[in-house]
C-alpha cells in the first residue's frame, strides 16, 4: 500500500477506536488511551519507511522528550481549569508546551538523559495535578460530527509533520509530533460539555498513559539503527502495551452510557 494512503487509512481508524472506546468508558479512561502515540508512532512509521532508520531514531528520540512537554501541558491545564474557560486554559498550556519544546530543542540531550526526565516530569506531573473532588455533571450528548471531526483533524497532522520533516528537521519534527491535540480536543469537549473536573480527568489519565508513549519512543531511539524497522516496532509496540496493561489497574473504570 502507497504509505500516504496508509497514513490516510490508519490514522482516522485508530483515532476513532480511541474516541468510542473513550466514550464508552468515561474521561480517565479516554485521556489514558490517547497516552498510546496514536498519531506520533503513525509519524515515526512514515518517517523510518521514508528517510530511514537514522533520521527516525532521531525523531523518535525528539518525540521521547516531548513527554516532558505533554507534562507541561497537562499541569498548566489542570491548574487553571477550574477558574478559567477552556479557551484559556488550552492556550496558556498550548504555550506551556512550546516554551518546554525550545528548551528541550536548545539541551539536545541522548536517548537516556530524555527517558529519566520524562518518567520524572510524568511523576511530578501526576502529584501536581489538582485532585478531583467535584462531581462533574451527567455528560449531554455529543454532536454526530464529533468523532468525524477529531479523525480528520488527527490524520492532517500526521499528513503535514509527514510531509514538512526534511524541512523541520529529525530532532523539531520529534519535539512537534506529541504536541497532545488528540488529547487536547478529548479534555476541550470535555470541559465545555460536562466540566473542569471531567477535563481534568482526562488529563490525569494521559499522564498515567504516557509512560508507555515514553517506552514506545525510547526503544525506537535506541533499537531503530541496531534492528531496523520492523523488529524496532515490533519491541515497541509491545512494550508499550505491557506498560498500558499493567497502569490499567490504576483506573477506576465504569461503563458510562453516552
Amino acid at each position: 500500500m502507497d504509505n500516504q494512503v496508509f497514513k490516510i487509512v490508519l490514522t482516522p481508524a485508530l483515532i476513532g477506536a480511541a474516541s468510542v472506546a473513550g466514550r464508552r468508558w468515561g474521561p480517565l479512561v479516554s485521556g489514558w488511551l490517547v497516552g498510546l502515540p496514536f498519531t506520533s508512532g503513525p509519524v515515526a512509521l512514515f518517517v523510518a519507511l521514508e528517510h530511514g532508520e537514522s533520521f527516525a531514531a532521531a525523531v523518535a528520540a525528539g518525540t521521547l522528550g516531548g513527554t516532558i512537554s505533554q507534562a507541561m501541558f497537562c499541569v498548566v491545564y489542570g491548574r487553571l481549569a477550574r477558574r478559567w474557560t477552556w479557551p484559556v486554559a488550552f492556550v496558556a498550556s498550548s504555550v506551556a508546551f512550546a516554551v518546554a519544546t525550545a528548551g528541550l530543542y536548545a539541551l539536545a540531550l541522548t536517548a537516556v538523559p530524555l527517558a529519566v526526565a520524562a518518567v520524572g516530569a510524568l511523576g511530578a506531573a501526576i502529584r501536581l495535578m489538582p485532585v478531583r473532588t467535584e462531581s462533574h455533571a451527567a455528560a449531554r450528548a455529543l454532536p454526530r460530527w464529533d468523532i468525524p471531526v477529531r479523525m480528520g483533524v488527527a490524520t492532517a497532522v500526521v499528513l503535514i509533520l509527514t510531509t514538512a520533516a526534511p524541512i523541520l528537521g529529525a530532532r523539531l519534527t520529534g519535539l512537534l509530533a506529541p504536541f497532545p491535540l488528540y488529547a487536547a480536543i478529548l479534555t476541550v469537549f470535555a470541559h465545555q460539555l460536562e466540566s473542569p473536573a471531567a477535563a481534568i480527568g482526562v488529563l490525569r489519565g494521559l499522564l498515567l498513559g504516557l509512560f508507555s508513549f515514553a517506552a514506545f519512543f525510547f526503544v525506537l531511539a535506541t533499537m531503530l539503527e541496531r534492528t531496523g524497522i520492523t523488529l524496532a516496532f515490533a519491541l515497541a509496540v509491545a512494550v508499550a502495551l505491557g506498560l498500558q496493561a499493567g497502569t490499567l489497574a490504576l483506573l477506576p473504570i465504569r461503563a458510562t452510557a453516552r
